[in-house]
């Protein structure tokens, strides 16, 4: 069975993580959008909103779950049977960054069985994230064409 974990804080979920969930779902048995959990961070929603949101989205896409971890992501991929990392690219700078991730994940495995799978982020939502999103929800902005219907102002708590 081929499973894919797509990691992410979903802080919060943009139409961008949707196109890359949407394109993958026919490459995979089942996809996991695996929410971590960082102490150290401060989140603009709860986990249970960020959940919330992603099963609103996904509902109509059965092969996908949602799932929240803490630790590393390799660790998460390992405990759940998965072999497949997926993660969206929307600039070079991205590359990069996840280049590094990803290679250093292939090093953590010693049996080099976690890929890591990248798919280009469709055009017209590469300049969606989600700390572009929280920034206009914080100033009030018309956010709303950025995220999936899930994410609305009702849902929001300011």
């Amino acid at each position: 069975m081929k499973i894919a974990v797509f990691p992410g804080s979903f802080d919060p979920i943009t139409l961008g993580h949707y196109d890359i969930v949407e394109r993958a779902v026919p490459l995979f048995d089942k996809i996991i959008i695996a929410i971590g959990k960082n102490s150290q961070k401060k989140y603009m929603f709860s986990l249970e909103q960020r959940k919330e949101f992603i099963r609103k989205t996904f509902e109509k896409f059965p092969n996908v779950e949602v799932d929240d971890f803490e630790g590393l992501t390799i660790d998460y991929c390992k405990s759940r049977d998965v072999n497949f990392i997926l993660r969206g690219l929307r600039n070079p700078a991205d590359f990069e960054f996840e280049k590094s991730i990803a290679q250093t994940n292939r090093a953590l495995t010693r049996e080099n069985t976690i890929e890591t799978i990248f798919l280009l982020t469709s055009s017209g939502k590469s300049y969606i994230s989600s700390s572009i999103v929280r920034e206009i929800i914080s100033y009030g902005g018309n956010y709303e064409i950025m995220v999936p219907d899930a994410v609305r102002v009702e849902n929001i708590d300011k």
